[in-house]
């Protein structure tokens, strides 16, 4: 059986981009991991479905095992998230991935909004970095036509109304937790969101991954991204030292929490915490986990009681994952931006796109399922 002249170091490179454990990844090739080692250390070589499978599973291009060296990979936006005061220095293959398929649909968008004579949009870089946080936030609260907080409702009517006017402002929204299969999350360990600016189309990027509380911040933190004009990938962290960071903290907080109404409901002298939550929660409508980040930031609590706060919201978001949830359809047109699936939708069905490149754009819908999600959309 021929054999593939593969250079062993790029299958432990392949592998080690991938994130997925040695155990499981030998599992999916199919091998134990005494077999993997031993390709890995080119004690064996590999047949060329070995290797092809091999590539598949890694999720990186077959005629990358074949190099004599790993490719230089880097985030073609800013990176902005920290890690102990440091950037973050290796990207991983889903984040990798998921930024070339933003940049792909930002491309397409762009040139269908330049053909069909639209402006460029009015939005992007409307504010400085220098600007003062009550001016962005009232900014863009008057360009949304929204109020300091909803009067009625829970938060996540409140998330998905601030969505669909974003989105009305020419921002398109993505929004999703793995890339196209469970088998390839995306880690909020590594990046809640990330905007990438354009004068046509800017793409805010939502990592669903999160719970569901913190989701609504990262909207706001990335819609501020965009109104200063400066692309790059956010962590959310509280204690980052990147000027752009700390602005869009501090506007997406005062955004969805104003800090004078803020502190005047909060009660000081409750034996825990915690028990402002509920009734700021039906004051201002926004989740707890935004509530105990306004708190922390006006200091109200310590770093250790939110951080251990957060860290119960995240075990039971984890716990309360897999428990059923939408069809295909319905997720696919949740994750994807609704102003940008009609537009590759209808000039599909028109015969102005190809089908495939269709399903490509829209995350793998496969061509003959086209007009089932367009049905979906309702175009």
């Amino acid at each position: 059986m021929t054999t593939a002249n593969i250079n062993p170091e790029m299958l432990t490179w392949a592998r080690e981009r991938s994130g997925i454990p040695v155990p499981d990844f030998a599992r999916k090739n199919g091998v134990t991991e005494e077999r993997l080692q031993e390709w890995e250390s080119g004690k064996r070589s590999l047949t060329f479905n070995q290797a092809m499978r091999f590539a598949d599973k890694a999720h990186v291009p077959f005629g990358y095992l074949f190099l004599a060296e790993p490719p230089e990979e880097e985030l073609p936006i800013p990176d902005l998230r920290t890690v102990e005061g440091q950037g973050v220095q290796r990207p991983s293959g889903e984040l990798l991935d998921l930024v070339k398929l933003m940049l792909q649909r930002q491309e397409w968008y762009r040139e269908y909004l330049q053909q069909h004579f639209s402006e460029p949009s009015p939005y992007v870089g409307r504010s400085a970095s220098s600007d003062a946080v009550a001016a962005i936030v009232k900014d863009m609260r008057a360009c949304l036509g929204v109020g300091p907080h909803p009067t009625r409702g829970k938060w996540e009517d409140y998330y998905r109304d601030l969505v669909e006017r974003i989105e009305s402002l020419g921002v398109l929204v993505m929004r999703q937790g793995n890339l196209g299969h469970h088998t390839r999350p995306l880690r909020v360990e590594e990046f809640r969101g990330f905007a990438i600016v354009d004068d046509y189309a800017p793409i805010i990027f939502i990592n669903h991954s999160d719970a569901l509380g913190a989701r609504l911040f990262t909207l706001i933190h990335e819609l501020c991204h965009v109104w200063i004009g400066q692309s790059g990938i956010s962590d959310g962290e509280t204690n980052t030292h990147q000027q752009q960071e700390v602005l869009c903290n501090a506007v997406a907080a005062e955004f969805l929490v104003p800090a004078e109404e803020f502190q005047g409901l909060w009660q000081q002298d409750l034996e825990h915490w915690e028990d402002n939550l509920p009734p700021l929660e039906a004051h201002f409508h926004v989740s707890t986990w935004v509530l105990a980040r306004r708190a922390l930031t006006l200091n109200f609590i310590s770093n250790e009681q939110y951080s251990l706060y957060i860290a119960d919201q995240r075990a039971q978001h984890k716990k309360r994952e897999g428990s059923g949830g939408p069809t295909y359809y319905q997720t696919r047109k949740a994750q994807i931006s609704r102003p940008f699936s009609r537009a590759v939708v209808g000039e599909a069905l028109s015969g102005q796109l190809m089908l495939r490149e269709a399903g490509e754009l829209l995350g793998g819908i496969k061509p003959g399922k086209i007009e089932r999600f367009a049905r979906e959309l309702g175009v």
